[in-house]
């Protein structure tokens, strides 16, 4: 954390967060169903199976370009990402809005978001995304039921039961968990995309080769980077190896409804919290020592 109560994310993994994968896996149902008609999910008209294209945004700093990697792996099509200082300190009300000004600059039928993420677990930027597109939500799907030309069926839960719900597209989900299991990355994808790169990375990995990382090598001049990167980008967009990047003033952005001057959660105080086992116990590791914690285990009613 920083001082400020914002979360210091250039000092932490990138990782893929949980109920995005399930989102992701639910986009990636619906197209092979578009693509194999005959066994997908209700009727389906022409009009889905031409728009079965997949495009994966996130808004990060230049290493959440590693997560779009591993969305392609998977089977998106496209990938963007959203990377600008003046992102920075966004709460849930600023991330919807510069979401929702990328994704007005791309086609879509569906969007489709994790429920929550796992860091600040409000559940806040699927629905206020909606919002500020204008179009219908459908909160905590776990099932898609049925997808036409210009409806979708699914199931919601609501706690203690579920809800079938219809609506016109287009439509934004928030998926679960419960959704379905995501599929591991494909050997094939893998090698295609492992040269994917934004063009952050591009820059970054070209310094580093050139000047070592941290000695500054005077004979090349800025311009000359930027000239070399253009280049590269260039032919990795000829080989759809580019992960396209955008900034608040590509996607039109009002720098007053971004970053901290966008973001009207303030933190007050932070609280390092340290949990410790108030007991342990060493388990021998052999068969006997195994067979003894799983019985007690099962005495607890710990497992079934």
């Amino acid at each position: 954390m920083n001082d400020d109560g914002t979360v210091n994310r250039s000092a932490l993994p990138a990782i893929f967060n949980p109920e995005d994968l399930n989102a992701l896996e639910m986009a990636l149902q619906i197209k092979d169903k578009s693509a194999c008609p005959e066994s997908g999910i209700g009727d389906r008209g022409s009009a889905i199976r031409d728009r079965g294209h997949i495009t994966v945004i996130t808004m990060g700093p230049p290493g959440a370009a590693k997560i779009l990697r591993a969305a392609l792996f998977r089977g998106a099509d496209d990938a963007i990402l959203i990377t600008d200082q003046r992102c920075a300190a966004s709460d849930t009300l600023a991330t919807s809005y510069i979401l929702s000004c990328a994704v007005k600059k791309i086609d879509y039928d569906i969007v489709l978001c994790g429920r929550q993420a796992i860091d600040g677990d409000t559940a806040q930027v699927g629905p206020q995304l909606a919002e500020k597109l204008g179009v219908t939500q459908i909160t905590y799907v776990e099932e898609l039921v049925e997808l036409s030309d210009k409806t979708i069926t699914v199931r919601r839960s609501i706690g203690n039961g579920w809800q079938q719900v219809r609506t016109r597209l287009p439509v934004l989900l928030t998926v679960t968990s419960e959704a379905n299991q995501p599929r591991v990355a494909a050997a094939k994808k893998m090698m295609k995309y492992k040269n994917a790169r934004s063009p952050s990375e591009v820059e970054r990995e070209f310094r580093i080769q050139n000047t070592g990382d941290r000695i500054q090598n005077t004979e090349v001049s800025e311009e000359d980077v930027k000239e070399l990167v253009e280049k590269k980008c260039g032919e990795l967009e000829e080989k759809v190896l580019l992960i396209k990047q955008w900034d608040l003033d590509f996607i039109g952005a009002d720098l007053t409804w971004c970053g901290r001057s966008g973001s009207p959660t303030k933190v007050h105080r932070i609280q390092s919290v340290v949990l410790a086992a108030k007991e342990s116990k060493n388990i021998v590791p052999n068969d006997d020592g195994i067979s003894s914690m799983v019985r007690e285990l099962i005495e607890d009613k710990i497992i079934a």
